[in-house]
């Protein structure tokens, strides 16, 4: 398939009072046409600053893009200038926030905030612009779409205002969709909903999709691909069930091992101990061998680097060398992944008992 998006070695710090954060540490990545890739990471590993780098949306002069190329359709987003980037923003890469409410323009009308954007990078009348606001209210399942086009925001519950953020980003049919958590504020079943919601939009619009989230629940069912992120690097990337069945370091193992499971019979989850590193002063080899129980002697002295697992899988940790020694996941991880798989991902399942 033909990449939409390359992201190369891009590094970003943000220069604070307390001395420069190494929030993203050379970070490489690409989307397919019509894919959706997912970023998985605690707070603060780098995937939001990653993907907002790729729209420019970072808070400058304080964020530093220090290095690096995103090459959109071959084309380096980098080197384009604010006039350039905002004939991008919107038209052909667009974004969805983690809270509708603080997206949306209390004083406005909905139906004009989607309007905007159409009216902009698509030159068409208020009234084609009007009948589209209402094709996309019906798109992302509002009903009544024609009256509720002049409501205000406070006249939606959280669940349809999440909506209606997708609509705006869905209005000049871009090319790439960015989903920064777009379901952390939403209750279960509404969550559910959105996902599914996304899904049934992107297989029509065939457009390709970042998704961003904490939550490897939310990925099972989601993404083609998953990226991990620690301390501000991807630290294995490969297909979703790949990810999940046959996960190669022990960042996603901890991760996977934290995962609440319908079946679970342990009285309490599995947590990964310690915390992230300070990114001021980043360590000299895996960031992540401190709160890694699997670490070798060579992790404190060396970074790993990307070992091949496949085709489409790659992890960056020692456990991969030749000559390193056999370690397989924890049982608890183990059956957390079975667990998961029988509550969260039963395609997935499918797939993991046939290999």
């Amino acid at each position: 398939m033909e990449k939409l998006l390359e992201v190369k070695d891009l590094k970003v710090s943000f220069n604070t009072f307390n001395g420069e954060v190494q929030a993203v540490r050379g970070v490489t990545f690409d989307v397919l046409k019509g894919e959706t890739l997912a970023i998985v990471g605690e707070s603060g590993s780098g995937k939001s600053v990653a993907t907002k780098s790729i729209m420019k949306l970072l808070p400058f002069p304080q964020a530093v893009i220090k290095n690096g190329e995103i090459l959109f359709e071959n084309e380096d987003l980098l080197k384009k200038n604010e006039k350039e980037m905002r004939r991008v923003r919107g038209k052909d890469i667009s974004m969805i926030f983690q809270d509708p409410m603080t997206s949306l323009n209390p004083t406005m009308k909905i139906g004009n905030q989607i309007m905007e954007g159409i009216i902009e990078h698509q030159g068409v009348s208020k009234s084609e612009a009007m009948k589209k606001a209402i094709e996309l209210l019906e798109l992302v399942g509002i009903p009544n779409a024609k009256e509720r086009v002049h409501q205000y925001p406070h006249q939606f519950s959280g669940g349809m205002r999440q909506r209606v953020v997708i609509a705006i980003a869905l209005g000049c049919n871009p090319k790439l969709l960015i989903a920064d958590e777009p379901t952390t504020a939403l209750d279960v079943t509404i969550q559910a909903q959105i996902l599914e919601l996304m899904k049934t939009i992107q297989k029509k619009t065939d457009s390709s999709c970042i998704f961003i989230t904490h939550d490897l629940g939310v990925v099972a069912n989601v993404a083609d691909r998953v990226a991990v992120m620690y301390a501000g690097k991807i630290v294995e990337i490969g297909l979703t069930e790949e990810i999940f069945y046959n996960a190669k370091h022990p960042y996603t193992w901890g991760l996977l091992g934290s995962m609440p499971t319908l079946d679970a019979q342990e009285e309490e989850l599995t947590t990964i101990p310690g915390t992230p590193p300070d990114l001021r002063n980043p360590p000299k080899g895996d960031a992540f061998a401190p709160r890694n129980a699997y670490a070798l002697k060579i992790d404190a002295e060396m970074e790993p680097p990307m070992f091949k697992v496949s085709d489409t899988h790659y992890a960056a940790t020692w456990l991969l060398h030749e000559n390193a020694p056999k370690v397989d996941p924890p049982p608890a991880v183990q059956e957390r992944m079975k667990g998961f798989a029988l509550s969260g991902a039963p395609e997935i399942a499918k797939e993991g008992e046939q290999s």
